[in-house]
């Protein structure tokens, strides 16, 4: 066996557990979910109606599903982009190794320890007894307009410390050699951040990225968590419409046929996403 194909073996064991969770749980629902997608069944019944690609023409055509999009897609940009600015910035304040920043890496981390369901409820508590009652600030889970917002501020909150964790890695992993030389040739810190630390973070921000930009679109925790999807259906996503024909409306097919274009839609968005970033990075 040549060291090529051995390594490749080697690659193939330490992945295989994962792959192996990822068709289980992931793959093959999606499989079984597609026949489902072209029935009419109020998912309880022994027997359904199939009605061929009627599911998926009515997807095009309900009224809710343009809120949807458009509450998952206000939610996703929010998180990925405060998420990861965030996360770098505290990354970045907490470089250097020593007691003081070592708690506050602690600190920051926290929030994402906690579920988000957690998470949810200390939110709500927040912005009901703090901002309104203590603050006379209003409370934006209660606003059609701002809702989606609040919703997304819990998630930044929790989920910047994540971001600094991968970005805080990545720094480590930058020669200080550039830094040195940047500093003889008399560069600016703001030149030293956009001509090295920044190109050199690419893997790390890409990772960041993807990541969040499938969390964002799948997202369901949260709103269900802290609105029920309200006030009205002003903080409905996706995902909790899926959820809401599947086990609400007990519209099971129209709901997996939801579910079948809307896992598509993230692979390929994530996939294209994923494509664009990569060629951007910078080999160190």
């Amino acid at each position: 066996m040549n060291k090529s194909l051995k390594r490749r073996v080697v690659d193939l064991t330490f992945l295989a557990p994962v792959l192996i969770l990822f068709t289980l749980f992931v793959v093959v629902p999606f499989l079984q979910g597609i026949p489902i997608s072209l029935t009419e069944w109020d998912g309880m019944s022994q027997v359904s109606t199939p009605v061929g690609l009627e599911n998926y023409k009515a997807v095009f055509s309900d009224p809710h599903m343009g809120n949807a999009v458009k509450n998952t897609a206000i939610f996703t940009v929010l998180t990925v982009v405060f998420s990861n600015v965030f996360g770098l910035a505290a990354a970045l304040a907490v470089r250097r190794t020593c007691r003081s920043s070592n708690v506050m890496r602690t600190v920051i981390f926290m929030p994402f320890c906690l579920s988000m369901l957690l998470q949810s409820y200390i939110w709500k508590y927040v912005y009901s007894d703090v901002f309104y009652d203590l603050l006379h600030l209003p409370n934006p889970l209660t606003s059609p307009t701002f809702v989606m917002v609040g919703i997304s501020i819990i998630c930044i909150w929790a989920d910047t410390g994540y971001c600094m964790i991968v970005f805080l890695a990545a720094l480590q992993g930058i020669p200080q050699d550039y830094y040195e030389a940047a500093n003889i040739e008399g560069c600016s810190r703001w030149k030293q951040f956009t001509r090295i630390t920044l190109p050199l973070l690419g893997p790390a921000v890409t990772s960041n990225v993807i990541i969040y930009l499938g969390w964002g679109m799948k997202v369901y925790d949260y709103p269900m968590a802290a609105t029920g999807g309200g006030p009205g259906r002003a903080s409905e996503t996706v995902a909790v419409l899926i959820y809401k024909n599947l086990f609400g409306y007990f519209k099971a097919g129209y709901g997996q046929a939801v579910a079948v274009l809307f896992t598509a839609a993230i692979f390929l968005i994530t996939a294209a996403a994923a494509r664009v970033l990569r060629s951007r990075e910078v080999e160190l």
